[in-house]
């Protein structure tokens, strides 16, 4: 049995990934603001407790997957997170937030004696359960090394190292995802017009991700697009991201007019 581990955050994404590493043989400490959606851990054994801070173990490693840098900055800066953490310890941070927030959280931890390891996730919900996440990671070498094997226990399909500074990996993950945003945002307006000139969007979808466009974004959200499975209006996370996304890019002064362009369509 591996040592045990602390999870804090059960939602879409985080419910399946703790579940695997249940089923890899981990022993979990679980917490979630929202107790009830710990119920298929605890059916099966699974501790859950009352505070974020419950789920730490000094000089252990506790995984939190939170929406935003608000919500990650109160667990780690409230009832003694950190000092609870301690030597030693390692916290494994799967949030996409600013990479100045990820910064300003590593260094709380350094003073602590404990490692902040940035590791944010591409995939949805469907490919955690598949096992079939994308995560590109970073934080100090002994903290990665500790984090990874777990990494791919939550269902890495492939981790990609990005070193020692953090905020690096958090650029990735903003990057991404706004082309993720860019592709699903460009594949409905094809569609859409595909649609209302009288041609299959399904058969459109088939002919250009197999040939001109064959790629995993492509494809799934191509065919969640055409069979009107995926409403754009009903997710908070392209907003959340695209503001993380320009406001990076104010800060490093990098020329940002389509992620601008996408920010103002998605807050409509």
């Amino acid at each position: 049995m591996s040592e045990a581990i602390g999870f804090i955050g059960l939602g879409l994404l985080g419910l399946p990934m703790a579940t695997n590493l249940v089923d890899a043989g981990h022993s979990l400490r679980v917490y979630n603001r929202t107790a009830s959606k710990a119920a298929p851990l605890v059916a099966r054994g699974v501790p859950l407790v009352t505070r974020a801070v419950d789920a730490v173990t000094t000089g252990g490693v506790v995984v939190s997957v939170l929406w935003d840098d608000a919500a990650l900055e109160s667990v780690v800066t409230g009832d003694g997170f950190l000092e609870k953490l301690g030597p030693d310890g390692v916290h494994v941070s799967m949030s996409t937030v600013l990479p100045e927030t990820a910064r300003r959280i590593a260094a709380l931890h350094a003073r602590h004696g404990c490692t902040y390891v940035e590791a944010p996730v591409f995939g949805r919900p469907e490919a955690a359960v598949a096992r079939k996440l994308w995560i590109p990671f970073a934080g100090a070498p002994a903290g990665r090394e500790r984090a990874r094997p777990l990494l791919e226990a939550m269902g890495a399909q492939g981790i990609f190292d990005f070193g020692d500074a953090v905020g690096a990996a958090t650029v990735v993950k903003l990057a991404g995802n706004f082309l993720i945003i860019s592709a699903a945002r460009s594949l409905g307006e094809a569609l859409s017009l595909a649609d209302k000139s009288g041609v299959d969007a399904r058969a459109v979808v088939e002919m250009l991700t197999t040939t001109l466009f064959p790629a995993p974004i492509y494809q799934s959200y191509g065919k969640m697009i055409a069979d009107k499975t995926v409403p754009f209006t009903q997710s908070q996370i392209p907003k959340k991201d695209l503001g993380l996304f320009l406001r990076t890019a104010e800060q490093v002064d990098s020329p940002a007019p389509l992620s601008s362009q996408l920010y103002d369509l998605v807050s409509r």
